[in-house]
């Protein structure tokens, strides 16, 4: 199951990740964002143990959102030790996501 990331937990649980991280931004009235749900819950389930892959409602958490400057949703970015190594914005097939995941293992 894909985590839910929030603005209280993120530096812990995505800056501070013994693992590489892939963050869905995404909102509930984004049609596009709801489409990547299944992907993400599938990826999350893939991955587990290799990559924590979730989840953070822009609405529900703007302090984040704005500090990497989320314009367009869905936006996906991958951390490792804390820092950006992949961003992505749009709609992406599960192929695509996952040679960017394999990209950054």
């Amino acid at each position: 199951m894909a985590h839910t990331f929030s603005d209280a937990g993120f530096t812990k649980e995505v800056l501070e990740a013994d693992l590489p991280v892939l963050v869905d931004f995404w909102a509930q009235w984004c049609g596009p964002c709801q489409a990547m749900t299944p992907i993400i819950e599938e990826l999350a389930e893939e991955y587990d143990g290799k990559m924590l892959i979730g989840k953070m409602d822009v609405d529900a958490n703007p302090e984040t959102a704005q500090k990497y400057g989320i314009m367009s949703i869905p936006s996906i970015k991958i951390f490792k030790g804390g820092e950006v190594v992949e961003e992505m914005v749009g709609a992406l097939s599960k192929d695509a996501l996952k040679e960017k995941i394999e990209a950054n293992l």
